[in-house]
């Protein structure tokens, strides 16, 4: 699911058009919609937060925590962490938050069955509890506390992430889960007689849920410099139309 970048960009010129505001560039466009895709991707973990303070099982606000949660769960990702040459793991480049940290715990055995003494290699992803550094200089004195392959731990600092097993450092093995940025938006197009053409192999829709499409013409309308008045009627006619259009379907 994703929302077409060509479709936002002809809506937004469309109603432009009628209001007569004038024309909106490419480029413009290209900035626009970046910064409305941003505005609405981060709108969502501040929903999240003010609904999580919610007292209740509100069945109102329960439906609206799943819509949200729906819409986050297109920017999950799992990828490696890298090592450099700092002695530091790094985020992937397009980490927006950060999940949990796994480890690759890899365990060497001899099988009995089929073939005997046969060298079996079998390796369990395990989460990383997270720590302080000091927090880490205490357990790692207790033999009981410690960390362990199968029970690592990870400090963060503003150099990167240390993560720790049974002996020492980890350097091997570790990826993350994280919720990604979304990708930036471009309309491509090529200059034909002075005219720009879309060019879909150039061009990148919006990584937001479908349901966004009103939202982001919306935003980029406000940028673009519709008054609120202007867009508060969009909004109602757009409304209306997708009224008409539920009750033609039924």
């Amino acid at each position: 699911m994703a929302v077409s970048v060509d479709t936002v960009y002809q809506r937004v010129l469309a109603i432009l058009n009628k209001e007569q505001r004038g024309y909106v560039t490419p480029q413009e466009f290209n900035l626009f919609a970046n910064q409305a895709q941003l505005d609405i991707f981060e709108q969502y973990f501040y929903d999240i937060n003010q609904f999580g303070r919610v007292p209740g099982n509100d069945t109102e606000f329960s439906d609206m925590l799943n819509i949200l949660n729906e819409k986050i769960n297109l920017f999950e990702a799992n990828g490696a962490m890298t090592y450099n040459a700092s002695f530091y793991w790094q985020t992937p480049a397009d980490l927006y938050r950060l999940g949990t940290i796994v480890y690759g715990n890899t365990v060497t055995s001899k099988s009995l069955y089929p073939t005997p003494n046969t060298v079996v290699n079998t390796t369990t992803l395990v989460e990383a509890e997270r720590i302080n550094y000091n927090e880490y200089l205490m357990i790692n004195q207790s033999e009981y506390l410690k960390p362990t392959n199968s029970r690592p731990v990870f400090v963060a600092s503003t150099s990167g992430y240390k993560v720790y097993g049974a002996a020492g450092e980890l350097i091997t093995g570790v990826t993350c889960n994280y919720i990604k940025k979304p990708a930036e938006a471009a309309w491509g197009y090529q200059m034909v007689y002075g005219e720009a053409l879309y060019d879909a192999t150039t061009s990148v829709d919006f990584g937001l849920h479908d349901s966004e499409e009103t939202e982001l013409v919306i935003k980029v309308l406000g940028f673009a410099g519709l008054s609120t008045k202007e867009i508060q009627m969009y909004q109602v006619a757009n409304s209306m139309e997708v009224q008409t259009s539920q009750q033609e379907k039924q």
